[in-house]
């Protein structure tokens, strides 16, 4: 049997003031990055800081890469700072609301802080569509996720594709 994401290509992004900046290792992209790899898929890393336009920038880039994915960790909270939303909305074409909603609802028992991720997800428009998904800065965050992205990214990427539900 061949891995989930064989042959999917994935970009991630680290969206961190300080890990741009060198100041502090970025935590949570080579957890993402290693696992979608072992997962099978073609993964791309970058880092950036928070700033709408270098963000909107990094995840454009990567679709016109060809990313058939974009997974964003960092920026999703409330502090001042934390504008990976504001910077993925524009791209979008259509929201996928139910991704963020079953990852918040995944960690909801651990810490009612969950209820203040602000991620989204959606598509891209274009001739080859990218999912894209915005993770928190928090490792057992993005440890979460991974149980259920695999799966959930290749299914999607192969319905963006026009294959069967």
């Amino acid at each position: 049997m061949s891995p989930v994401l064989a042959g999917v290509s994935i970009a991630v992004i680290t969206v961190s003031d300080r890990s741009a900046a060198g100041a502090r290792d970025d935590a949570t992209g080579p957890v993402l990055a290693d696992r979608l790899a072992a997962a099978g898929a073609d993964v791309m890393r970058s880092l950036v800081p928070d700033e709408v336009e270098e963000i909107r920038h990094a995840v454009a880039g990567a679709v016109a890469a060809g990313a058939r994915a974009v997974v964003t960790t960092g920026g999703t909270g409330i502090g001042p700072r934390d504008v990976t939303p504001e910077a993925t909305a524009p791209l979008l074409a259509r929201e996928l609301p139910g991704i963020p909603e079953l990852l918040r609802q995944r960690d909801a028992h651990l810490t009612p802080a969950v209820a203040l991720s602000r991620g989204r997800a959606g598509v891209t428009a274009g001739p080859a569509p990218a999912l894209v998904i915005n993770l928190p800065g928090s490792v057992r965050a993005v440890e979460s996720a991974l149980a259920v992205l695999p799966a959930l990214i290749a299914h999607a990427v192969a319905q963006l594709d026009g294959g069967d539900h």
